[in-house]
C-alpha cells in the first residue's frame, strides 16, 4: 500500500461492517473484520486506489465488499482467515501460558494473602480463625482439594501442625508483611509435600489424583489425534496440488472445477497443516517434560522413604528440602495437565475451520477428479529431486548455500514457511523446497525450491518473482500470515504480535534491527599543545620573546683549545683475588694473677716485700 487510510475511517468501515454482519446473525470478533478491511483494499481485483482520498461511495462500496466476504460461509480464504485470526488470539507457547496461570492464581490468592498478612490478632479466637486462614491458603495453593473437602481440610491441618504448630502464631505475627508472604509460601510447599509422601505411604491423599498415570495416557492420546489430523491434512494437500498441476497441463479437462476455490482449499489446508505442526511440538515437548518429572519425582520419593524409614524423629533439615522438591515436581505435573488441556482444546477448535474441505470438494467428488493422475506426497517431491544441485558456476553473482560448506545448515530462516519461492508466484502451488538443491541468498534472504529449473529460473531476476508472490498474496490475503510476509505487509501484521508491541492491530510501529561500527579516531589528532586561552600567559610569552630578540650569543676560543682532540685511554682494572691461609686456633690458658704484699712499707724502716703467686695450674683449666 503506497497509502495509508485515515485511522478515523478505518474505525467507521470496521464498525460498520460489524454490524451489518451482527445484523445478518453473524457476531464476529472485531479483529477478524479489520482483518478482511486491509484484505479487501490489497486485492488489486477491488480496484481501491490509495494515493486518492476515498469517497463516502468507496467507503459503502469497501463496507459492502467486506461484509460479502465475511458472510459468504462457502469461501474457504474466509475459513483460513478465521482460523489464523483465532490461533493469533488464543495461542500462546508454555513460557506465556504457564506464567498467565501463575499470575491468576496468585490474583485468585491476594484476598487470602491480605487476609493473613494485614491482620494482627492478639487473643486466642482471632488467632485461631488466622490459622484456619493460613490452612485455606495452602489447600488453595496447591490446587489438591477444595475448602469445602473435610477430608482434604483435616489433612492440611494435621501436616500444617506438624511443621508450623500453633505455638508460633506469636513469632509469624511479629514478621514484616514480605517476610510472611515468603513463609506462607514455603509452609504451602512442605505441606504439599507431606500429604504428596503420605499418599505414597497410603496414609492418606485419597482426593489426590494420580496425574502422573493420567498424563502417561492423556498425552500418547493427545499426540495420536494431533497426528491423525495432521495425516489428513497431507492427504488432501497432496490431492489438491496434484489436481491444480493436472489443471494447468490440461485446462479443458477439468473445466467444470474453478481452480481458484481450489487453490483457497490448498491455502486452508496448508495453514492448518502448519498449526498443527506447532502444536505437536509442543505435544511432544510436554511427553519429554512428563518423562523426566516422572524419573525426578521415583528419585525424590525413594531418597525421601529411605531418610525417614520407620525414625520417630528426623531433623527438619533433612526431609525439608525434599518435600520442597516433591511440592516443586508436582507443580510440574499441574503445569503439564494445563498445558495439554490446552493443546486439546486448540486442536478441536482448530478443526471447525477445516470442515469446508468435505462441503467444497466431498471425497467420491475428488476421487472421481483424480482418476488417471499420479498424486505425489512431499516426501515423495523431495526424494525425486535428491539427486539434482543447482552448478555454482553457472551464477557469477548469486550465493548458493549447501549443506557440506555452511555451519548450521539446518537451523537457516527459509522464506515463505519453506515452500518453493518459484512456484507461488508463477502457479499459485505451494510445494516444498528441497534445500538440497540449493538455498539462494538474496539480500540477505534464503530461498528453496521444488527442482533444479524452478531455482535457475528464480535465479535470473529474483526481485521479479518477489514481485509475484507479493502479488499473488494480494489475491489471498491468507498467503500473508502462510508465507510469512508481515514485512511486505505491515498493516496485516498478526495479533500476537502487535498484542506484545502493545500497537493497535491496525497499523503497527515499523520497527528494524540495525548497528553502526565507527573507528575510534578516523581523522588524526590535530590539538595544538602551544594554545593558550589565557591572555596573562600570552602576555609573558610575548614579553619573553621580545627580551630574547635584544640577546646575544658569544662564543671565542683560546689558544689551549686551538687544535684540541678528544682523547681516549684504556685501562685494565685490577682483578679481586683473594688467597686461603691456614685456619686460626686458639687455647685457653690460665690467666695469670701475681699480687705484691709490703709495697706500702710499715711501721720499720726496712721494706720488706712479699710476692705472691695464685695463678690457677694449666691442668685445673
Amino acid at each position: 500500500m503506497s497509502g495509508e487510510l485515515p485511522r478515523s475511517v478505518i474505525k467507521k468501515i470496521i464498525r460498520q461492517a460489524g454490524l451489518e454482519c451482527a445484523a445478518q446473525g453473524q457476531s464476529l470478533p472485531e479483529t477478524l473484520v479489520a482483518f478482511m478491511v486491509k484484505a479487501v483494499v490489497l486485492d488489486p481485483r477491488n480496484d481501491f486506489n490509495m494515493d486518492q482520498i476515498l469517497t463516502e461511495n468507496d467507503v459503502q462500496n469497501l463496507t459492502q465488499l467486506c461484509v460479502t466476504r465475511l458472510l459468504d460461509t462457502t469461501n474457504p480464504s474466509l475459513s483460513t482467515i478465521k482460523m489464523q485470526v483465532y490461533f493469533d488470539m488464543n495461542y500462546a507457547n508454555r513460557a506465556e501460558l504457564l506464567s498467565e496461570q501463575q499470575r491468576v492464581l496468585e490474583g485468585k490468592l491476594a484476598p487470602v494473602v491480605r487476609a493473613i498478612t494485614d491482620s494482627g490478632p492478639h487473643v486466642q479466637e482471632e488467632m485461631e480463625n488466622m490459622y484456619q486462614k493460613i490452612v485455606t491458603y495452602v489447600l488453595l495453593s496447591s490446587g489438591l482439594g477444595s475448602p469445602t473437602d473435610i477430608e482434604a481440610v483435616r489433612e492440611v491441618t494435621a501436616a500444617l501442625q506438624s511443621v508450623f504448630p500453633q505455638t508460633e502464631m506469636m513469632a509469624f505475627i511479629s514478621l514484616s508483611k514480605k517476610d510472611k508472604e515468603q513463609q506462607l509460601k514455603t509452609l504451602a510447599m512442605l505441606v504439599t509435600g507431606i500429604r504428596l509422601y503420605n499418599k505414597e505411604c497410603q496414609k492418606g491423599g485419597s482426593s489426590i489424583e494420580d496425574l502422573p498415570a493420567i498424563l502417561s495416557e492423556a498425552i500418547p492420546s493427545a499426540t495420536c489425534t494431533v497426528d491423525e489430523c495432521l495425516h489428513s491434512c497431507h492427504l488432501l494437500a497432496h490431492r489438491y496440488t496434484a489436481l491444480l498441476e493436472s489443471m494447468q497441463e490440461h485446462p479443458h479437462r477439468h473445466s467444470q472445477l474453478s481452480p481458484f476455490k481450489l487453490k483457497e482449499a490448498l491455502f486452508n489446508v496448508r495453514q492448518y497443516e502448519a498449526f498443527l505442526c506447532i502444536l505437536l511440538s509442543d505435544a511432544i515437548t510436554s511427553a519429554q517434560e512428563v518423562e523426566t518429572l516422572n524419573a525426578q519425582l521415583e528419585a525424590t520419593m525413594m531418597l525421601l522413604k529411605n531418610t525417614v524409614q520407620d525414625k520417630t524423629s528426623i531433623d527438619s533439615k533433612d526431609v525439608f528440602p525434599l518435600f520442597v522438591e516433591l511440592s516443586k515436581l508436582w507443580t510440574g505435573f499441574q503445569d503439564e495437565m494445563l498445558l495439554l488441556s490446552f493443546l486439546t482444546n486448540m486442536t478441536d477448535n482448530l478443526q471447525q475451520f477445516s470442515e469446508i474441505q468435505s462441503q467444497l470438494f466431498p471425497e467420491e467428488m475428488l476421487t472421481s477428479l483424480l482418476e488417471g493422475v499420479t498424486v505425489k506426497s512431499d516426501e515423495e517431491r523431495i526424494k525425486e529431486t535428491m539427486g539434482t544441485r543447482v552448478n555454482v558456476s553457472d551464477f557469477k553473482n548469486q550465493e548458493w548455500l549447501f549443506p557440506e560448506t555452511t555451519d548450521n545448515f539446518d537451523q537457516l530462516l527459509i522464506q515463505y514457511h519453506g515452500f518453493c519461492a518459484h512456484a507461488i508466484g508463477v502457479k499459485g502451488l505451494t510445494l516444498p523446497g528441497n534445500p538440497a538443491i540449493g538455498i539462494l541468498k538474496h539480500k540477505e534472504k534464503c530461498y528453496v525450491f521444488s527442482s533444479k529449473e524452478a531455482a535457475y529460473a528464480f535465479a535470473q531476476d529474483p526481485d521479479r518473482f518477489i514481485r509475484l508472490n507479493v502479488e499473488k498474496a494480494r489475491e489471498y490475503a491468507e498467503l500473508i500470515q502462510l508465507l510469512e510476509l508481515h514485512q511486505q505487509f505491515e498493516c496485516l501484521v498478526p495479533h500476537a504480535q502487535a498484542r506484545k508491541a502493545d500497537k493497535c492491530l491496525m497499523k503497527p510501529a515499523p520497527k528494524c534491527d540495525s548497528s553502526t561500527q565507527t573507528d575510534t579516531h578516523i581523522l588524526p589528532p590535530t590539538i595544538v599543545r602551544s594554545y593558550e586561552w589565557n591572555e596573562w600567559e600570552l602576555r609573558r610569552k610575548a614579553i619573553k620573546l621580545a627580551n630574547l630578540r635584544r640577546k646575544l650569543t658569544h662564543g671565542m676560543q683560546t689558544d689551549l683549545s686551538h687544535m684540541r682532540r678528544e682523547n681516549f685511554t684504556q685501562v685494565y682494572l685490577p682483578k679481586d683475588v683473594g688467597t686461603q691461609t691456614k685456619r686460626d686456633n686458639s687455647s685457653n690458658v690460665p690467666r695469670p694473677q701475681i699480687f705484691l704484699k709490703g709495697l706500702r712499707g710499715g711501721s720499720s724502716p726496712t721494706t720488706h716485700m712479699v710476692t705472691v703467686d695464685l695463678t690457677r695450674p694449666v691442668d685445673e683449666t
